[in-house]
């Protein structure tokens, strides 16, 4: 029985009135800009319907072990949720179970923390069966230490995990077992999903075009600019998530044939751990990857920050290891900057040679990312000797699509080409060769 089956109360989160509680930690060098942290967090609870009607700011010289927040602060909290009349509060941090349930009976109002609304909203958004499988498992992992509430949603149909509406606590030891059964279950099925990814993964290392992955922090443009590039309609709103399956398309490259272009789930700050654990054979696509493309929304106030979330869940995931795969920024929304921004932008940009400005949503810049794309792939690249035979028409197409041509010489019905090509394209001639 899937927790993603709905019946009519399954959208009962929906409306919900909320308080956002961010709770900033005494000693923790955090660079990131309050205002965008708050909004950020109300980002993530309007991603999924909730209406938040306040945003709360405490400063904390150490964590509670009972309520985190400060006795003053929790019943400055408990006032607010009863003049806005809200029911829900989000606290912007990784919480307990136990201050969870303390800070419940402090402010009479149902808790949910970082973790588990991000993980709410993956429910939600999964679209695929392997996304269902991936968000399930990382919900249960996440609860398996957190038995507060009943977990009826193991036993009959509906829709989200529960966090926002569960009965009270009962049968613990029974929903221990049917979530440790029923979490062997999915990781079996993952396994095999895992499997098949990797054998379209080596069927596709086996094509003659390179795979281009688009990263970067949720809502950064990433959908827009793959969109831009592909002619596709991946769902691009300004929305925290909007993907989180990915979705690949053939696009023209420049000095190639064709190239595939990858768009992934958005990262984030404090991405919970059972997502990337979860997520690991999707991610994995990143990691396989020819090129990344880091897209950064360069207007964001917290752009620097974001860049570092991204990079430190790349390196967790394997993706940033020596020899790996090369990685360029692509700087957008620079349409949203005024004049004296958007040149000091470009600027910076110009004295490195892996950063694009581009606007997705105008086009502007997007050519030259293309064709920085291709040089990039293209880059090491080496005289190979490779000798085809006059008939071989595709090959001999290949060559030119692919590589740089710079000599050639025939002899009878051979031809010698003399052709610059880089590791991976060479990997990839040789491979077809061998399939052909």
């Amino acid at each position: 029985m899937s927790v993603f089956n709905r019946d009519a109360d399954a959208d009962y989160a929906r409306g919900a009135r909320a308080v956002v509680a961010l709770p900033d930690l005494g000693g923790h060098d955090n660079p990131r800009d309050v205002e965008a942290r708050l909004d950020e967090a109300a980002g993530l609870a309007e991603a999924i319907g909730i209406d938040v009607v306040d945003k709360l700011h405490f400063k904390i010289r150490g964590a509670r072990p009972a309520t985190l927040f400060g006795k003053g602060q929790v019943e400055r909290i408990a006032g607010v949720l009863e003049s806005e009349g809200a029911e829900l509060l989000i606290v912007d941090a990784p919480i307990t179970p136990i201050q969870q349930k303390n800070l419940e009976t402090g402010t009479k109002a149902k808790v949910i923390d970082r973790t588990g609304l991000i993980l709410e909203i993956f429910g939600e958004r999964a679209a695929t069966a392997e996304g269902r499988l991936q968000v399930e498992l990382a919900h249960l992992d996440y609860q398996a230490g957190r038995l507060v509430r009943s977990w009826t949603h193991l036993e009959r149909q509906r829709g989200g995990f529960g966090f926002l509406g569960g009965p009270g606590e009962t049968q613990i030891e029974a929903d221990r077992r049917l979530i440790r059964d029923r979490m062997a279950k999915l990781k079996k099925e993952l396994e095999q999903v895992t499997r098949t990814r990797s054998l379209h993964r080596a069927r596709r290392q086996r094509a003659p075009w390179p795979v281009i992955a688009l990263v970067g922090y949720t809502n950064a443009g990433k959908s827009t600019l793959f969109n831009r590039v592909t002619n596709a309609d991946v769902m691009a709103e300004n929305l925290l998530f909007a993907t989180l399956d990915p979705t690949m398309r053939e696009i023209p490259l420049p000095g190639f044939d064709k190239a595939i272009l990858s768009d992934t789930v958005g990262f984030i700050s404090e991405l919970p751990t059972q997502l990337v654990a979860a997520f690991r054979a999707t991610l994995e696509e990143v990691i396989s990857a020819d090129l990344i493309i880091h897209v950064r929304d360069i207007s964001h106030p917290d752009s620097d920050a974001q860049r570092e979330d991204v990079e430190a869940v790349l390196t967790e995931i394997g993706a940033r290891r020596e020899g790996g795969a090369p990685l360029i920024e692509a700087w957008t929304k620079i349409d949203t900057l005024g004049e004296e921004d958007a040149a000091r932008v470009r600027a910076e940009a110009a004295r490195r040679e892996d950063v694009v400005v581009i606007s997705a949503l105008t086009g502007d810049g997007v050519a030259g990312l293309l064709d920085c794309a291709g040089g990039c792939l293209r880059k090491g690249a080496k005289v190979r000797q490779i000798v085809l035979d006059a008939t071989d028409g595709e090959g001999i197409a290949w060559l030119y699509a692919n590589g740089e041509v710079v000599g050639q010489r025939s002899e009878g019905l051979q031809t010698e080409y003399e052709v610059r090509l880089s590791d991976a394209d060479w990997a990839r001639f040789q491979a077809r060769q061998a399939a052909g």
